[in-house]
C-alpha cells in the first residue's frame, strides 16, 4: 500500500526537548502543535489506515520563495535550480512528522527502514509526505 498526503504550511522541525528545574522533560509547545496538526491532516486526507512491515518513507519540504526575490531568481527556484539551505535541518522535519505519525500511519516509526528526504522551493510552503509499505521484505 502506498499512502501519500500534503501538509499546509511552512516546514517545521522537530524542536530539542527541555527539561525543568524539577527535572521533567517535554516537548515544546510549537513542535508539539506541529506534531498534532500532521496527526490530524494524516487522520483526515488518509482515514485509519495503519501500514504494516518495512516501510519506505519519502518527505518533500517545500519553502515559501520570497516575495522579494527577482522574477530571474523565483524561476531558477522553482526550477529546482536553487534549493534552500535554511533551517530547520533535513533530520529535524523528518523526525517531526515521522514521530508525529507513530502510532497513527504505522504501529512504531522503527518500521522505517528507508528514507528520501528533499528541501525545495514552491509558491506557498508545504510538505509532501509518501509512505510505502515494502513488500517481501518482512
Amino acid at each position: 500500500m502506498i499512502v501519500t498526503f500534503l501538509i499546509e504550511g511552512e516546514p517545521q522541525g522537530k524542536g530539542r526537548h527541555r527539561t525543568t528545574k524539577a527535572g521533567i522533560n517535554y516537548t515544546p509547545g510549537k513542535t508539539a502543535m506541529y506534531e498534532n496538526w500532521v496527526k490530524s491532516v494524516y487522520i483526515n486526507r488518509v482515514g485509519e489506515k495503519l501500514l504494516y512491515g518495512p516501510i519506505r518513507a519519502t518527505i518533500e519540504a517545500y519553502y515559501t520563495i520570497s516575495k522579494s526575490k527577482s522574477k530571474r531568481v523565483r524561476e531558477r527556484m522553482l526550477r529546482q535550480l536553487e534549493r534552500p539551505t535554511k533551517k530547520p535541518d533535513v533530520d529535524n522535519i523528518a523526525k517531526a512528522i515521522l514521530d508525529s505519525l507513530n502510532g497513527i500511519a504505522y504501529r512504531d516509526d522503527s518500521q522505517i527502514v528507508e528514507l528520501n528526504m528533499k528541501k525545495l522551493y514552491a509558491d506557498l510552503g508545504f510538505v509532501k509526505v509518501t509512505l510505502e509499505e515494502l513488500e517481501g521484505e518482512e
